[in-house]
């Protein structure tokens, strides 16, 4: 007879063929456990999804490409705005011995 962990819910044991044990920095978990929430899967469908792209494109494909946070984002909405104002305000040069003229004031 199956010997069954009471602590696994008997629907993952009927849907799921094995289980994997990996071990992982807490944080990186815990952060990786909120985004999946927040986009309403179970982390597990988050990891067997890679999994299944990995075993289809024999490949491992990592995005190193950094996505900026919300508090990034209004930071450089505000400075984009500062810069447009002040863009309105800026001297301007119709050529350039004026604008160097300018800058070795500088």
């Amino acid at each position: 007879m199956l010997k069954v962990d009471k602590k696994i819910p008997l629907y993952i044991l009927w849907y799921m063929n094995t289980t994997i044990l990996l071990k992982t920095d807490k944080t990186l978990k815990d952060e990786a456990s909120r985004v999946a929430k927040e986009l309403g899967v179970p982390l597990t469908t988050v990891v067997n999804a890679y999994l299944r792209q990995f075993v289809r494109d024999r490949r491992i494909s990592l995005s190193i490409e950094p996505t900026p946070n919300i508090a990034k984002l209004t930071l450089w909405e505000s400075i984009s705005k500062e810069a447009h104002k002040e863009m309105k305000t800026a001297k301007r040069y119709t050529n350039a011995d004026d604008l160097i003229a300018d800058l070795k004031l500088l």
